[in-house]
């Protein structure tokens, strides 16, 4: 019998090779995501190529009533959620913190930190009944560090790590694994993103070096769930080798 996983922010990026690795390990998949038209491509391109079954859920994750509405339709078959992915996030801008905009600070702190906590408040008790389960949070490596300019995005991905840490212990009576993927520099929709759209800016981020791919932390994901059940990862930081920590790169 396929096992179910639930990835939110699966329409790109990390969520969307996250999704096809679960689909090839032959997990059923629950995708979520703001935009209808790609979570409904995606749907028919793993049912496709993997043979396996989707439910897609439209919403957007910083809104509490559509969580809990999404997550209370779901059939009673698609209950028994054994990953829960916490992919969703996003950072919103780049300035000096006393110069910043604070609807990108709201943005931030609603998506990362508390979209988070309502997917998590919903999937946790279904897993906590069943005494088994595994939520991946994805954090970033401004989860362990801070750096210039990253101020707020930085306090969100530390929250991350807080909860984690967290869920670790509250629910380590169920049986309940809980591991945190923290990710440098990647290649995804996400300077496009905190620059607001400006490609031109997103380019540069990556200019001169060979950032990580959506992939590589899809693999790092597939490691941390096939462990043996005894096994917990706790912690993966994974980084481009031209990344040394948030603030060193080396360009050429």
């Amino acid at each position: 019998m396929n096992k179910i996983a639930l990835v939110t922010g699966a329409t790109s990026g990390i969520g969307k090779a996250t999704a096809t690795m679960l689909a090839k390990n032959n997990y059923h998949l629950i995708i979520t995501g703001r935009r209808k038209e790609r979570l409904a491509e995606l749907a028919l391109s793993l049912q496709k190529e993997f043979n396996v079954q989707t439910l897609e859920l439209n919403f957007d994750v910083r809104n509490r009533e559509e969580v809990q509405n999404s997550i209370a339709q779901i059939p009673e078959n698609w209950k028994n959620i054994d990953i829960l992915v916490n992919n969703a996030g996003l950072a919103s801008g780049l300035s000096l913190i006393h110069e910043a905009d604070i609807d990108d600070w709201e943005k931030m702190i609603d998506t990362n930190v508390k979209g988070l906590l309502y997917i998590s408040r919903q999937i946790m008790p279904l897993m906590v009944n069943r005494k088994k389960g595994h939520i991946i949070n994805i954090s970033s490596i401004a989860g362990k560090e801070t750096y210039l300019k990253g101020n707020v995005y930085c306090a969100t991905k530390h929250s991350v790590e807080a909860l984690t840490k967290a869920m670790r212990i509250d629910l380590l009576p169920f049986g309940v694994k809980v591991t945190s993927i923290s990710p440098g520099m990647v290649e995804t929709e996400f300077s496009e993103v905190r620059f607001h759209g400006d490609k031109q800016k997103a380019a540069e981020v990556y200019k001169g070096l060979t950032p990580l791919f959506a992939q590589d932390i899809a693999d790092a994901i597939e490691f941390a769930i096939t462990r043996p059940n005894h096994v917990n990862i706790n912690d993966i930081l994974i980084m481009p080798t031209a990344q040394a920590n948030s603030s060193h790169t080396h360009r050429v």
